[in-house]
């Protein structure tokens, strides 16, 4: 396997007392950051209705990120497709696609936020389903020509240009993108053993595995992703896998353990204490469970930063990377979960010390393994 390459990934989440205008720049410097560090690509969310986790389109978002940076991908984290009508998702992402030249990854899911699906008037809609036409429709629309007259069975977009199309003026025509025959796509898994991952594997659709997913469970994503790829007919390339972590990388013990656990002013404490807090009151923070039987009341926020928080010395995080592999077998790359820059210094240390020595090492054991 060629060696794992270093992504970022952010929800974001900040405290909720912090200036708009300032998370906003200071997720903006993340990104530039992992450019000057040379991370492959930077994933970031989008929310309508949420305070810490602010960006309300991660495509708007990367626009102002494109002149700033030079080789990393720019890649949505995700775009939320039960929001807007799949005709709007395909020409603004073909369009960013020709902006950023290439330097784009389109990252897509439903949209899981209560609060926002309430916002636009459909907290009631099957938000799964309407991805699942969307999808479809986006992909027609880049593989077809005009008028397109797309209607396709049991799925309510139809989308056509047939009436008002005039071609001599270009009108009735949308953007196709600049990557062809289209942009990667890439889709987040939050649950263990996912359904959706086997139907990723059959499209040639990329997972990528979230941070606040034990090792084990991660480790389920790859045999469905494996299963959907095998039903096409193709062999699945570890390469395609990205599994997200959160870490923390320090010069010190001390400062690791500090910053990236037990302080009460931790970034990671507070990541958790959020994330927690979200999916216990919709039922699904037994992501966090050790098996699927295991009782609610096991699962305490001190529990899961042991489990899901790499933090230490360059040595240590090496070490506990390699021992995360070894669950779950190869994978193409590591995303970098990015949290608030409490402490702004140590932060990006551990971004530098996360690109210029662990991933290395990481590649170094890897390759004479």
């Amino acid at each position: 396997m060629t060696s794992m390459k270093l992504g970022y990934f952010a929800m974001p989440v900040h405290p909720l007392h912090r200036d708009y205008t300032q998370v906003l720049r200071e997720d903006r410097e993340a990104v530039i950051f992992c450019d000057e560090l040379g991370f492959h690509d930077a994933f970031i969310g989008e929310h309508l209705t949420d305070k810490a986790e602010s960006i309300t389109n991660s495509m708007m978002f990367h626009a102002t990120l494109i002149h700033s940076t030079k080789q990393i991908k720019l890649a949505t984290g995700t775009t939320n497709l039960s929001h807007m009508h799949p005709v709007l998702v395909a020409a603004h992402a073909a369009m960013f696609d020709h902006l950023a030249e290439g330097r784009f990854i389109l990252g897509i899911s439903p949209g899981a936020l209560r609060s926002d699906a309430e916002a636009l008037g459909m907290i009631d809609e099957d938000r799964n389903q309407i991805f699942a036409e969307a999808i479809d429709v986006i992909l027609e629309i880049w593989e077809r020509d005009p008028p397109y007259n797309i209607d396709l069975p049991d799925n309510r977009f139809k989308v056509s240009t047939e009436v008002s199309i005039f071609e001599e003026v270009g009108v009735g025509i949308m953007p196709k993108p600049y990557q062809q025959p289209r942009p990667e796509i890439v889709g987040t898994v939050v649950t263990p053993f996912s359904k959706g991952v086997i139907a990723m594997g059959a499209r040639d659709f990329h997972p990528l595995s979230a941070n606040f997913l034990i090792d084990k469970w991660a480790a389920t994503h790859w045999t469905n992703y494996k299963q959907g790829k095998e039903s096409a007919g193709v062999v699945a390339d570890p390469a395609d896998w990205r599994v997200a972590r959160t870490l923390f990388v320090a010069d010190d013990d001390a400062t690791a353990k500090r910053y990236g656990k037990d302080d009460a002013n931790s970034p990671y404490r507070f990541y958790y204490s959020q994330l927690y807090k979200k999916l216990k009151r919709s039922n699904r923070h037994t992501v966090f469970a050790h098996d699927r039987d295991e009782p609610t009341e096991a699962i305490t926020l001190e529990r899961i930063l042991d489990d899901l928080v790499i933090c230490g010395t360059v040595n240590e995080v090496v070490d506990q990377i390699l021992a995360l592999r070894e669950v779950t077998g190869d994978f193409g790359e590591l995303v970098y979960a990015g949290t608030d820059w409490v402490d702004e210094t140590l932060s990006r240390r551990s971004m530098q010390l996360m690109a210029e020595a662990v991933m290395p090492r990481v590649n170094d054991a890897i390759g004479n393994s």
